[in-house]
């Protein structure tokens, strides 16, 4: 394996750092999103019984202690509390899109990832056909053991470049319709609160 990686050449080594750093991404956001969705429920439960013994002050200090991304959208509706539907959906609108981008952390990086290894791929297979053609260049013909350094690096690297790109597209993909999903539920939580405390 050590082998095949040093016959691929120098773009061996950015194909593998993007390796690296798409795979870190993808398990940094999916722990990230396991507990976003886990602190989810539980959160919106004390509220909701805080709120059944009409102790709003203490779902506020709940929401203040906590720092995921309901406790921070819901914080800013409790503390309007007894305001107009409309203005309490539209406060929890405008802290939720930070928090929406905060979740989309690093996606736009595995994005680019997945859109650069092939071509580093490409890259790789140009260097290793301009060699190929510089042995024959300088020596005619050549021979299959000559020209087979150029042709192999060429090979080598689209094929890394390939290999590192469908799971990066696939990760990206993943994790976008994640962040997605949890988004929604986060408004269906925020909205339910808002309908017990607006005015």
């Amino acid at each position: 394996m050590i082998d095949f990686f040093i016959r691929g050449g120098p773009l061996m080594y950015p194909i593998l750092l993007c390796s690296v750093i798409g795979w870190a991404i993808f398990m940094e956001r999916i722990f990230a999103f396991i507990k976003v969705r886990r602190d989810l429920a539980p959160l919106q439960k004390e509220i909701n019984n805080h709120l059944q013994m009409n102790n709003a002050e203490k779902a506020v200090d709940l929401c203040r202690q906590k720092k995921t991304p309901l406790a921070k959208i819901l914080l800013v509706v409790l503390k309007n509390r007894g305001s107009q539907r409309s203005y309490l959906k539209s406060l929890a609108e405008e802290v939720g899109e930070r928090e929406a981008v905060a979740l989309q952390r690093y996606l736009g990086l595995l994005g680019t990832i997945a859109n650069i290894t092939p071509l580093l791929g490409l890259l790789g297979t140009v260097l290793g056909m301009i060699k190929a053609f510089n042995v024959i260049a300088i020596e005619g013909m050549g021979t299959p053991a000559t020209l087979g350094g150029g042709i192999s690096e060429a090979l080598i690297t689209t094929a890394a470049g390939l290999t590192i790109a469908v799971p990066m597209i696939l990760l990206h993909r993943y994790l976008s319709s994640r962040s997605e999903r949890l988004v929604l539920e986060l408004e269906e939580a925020t909205m339910q609160i808002i309908d017990r405390v607006e005015g």
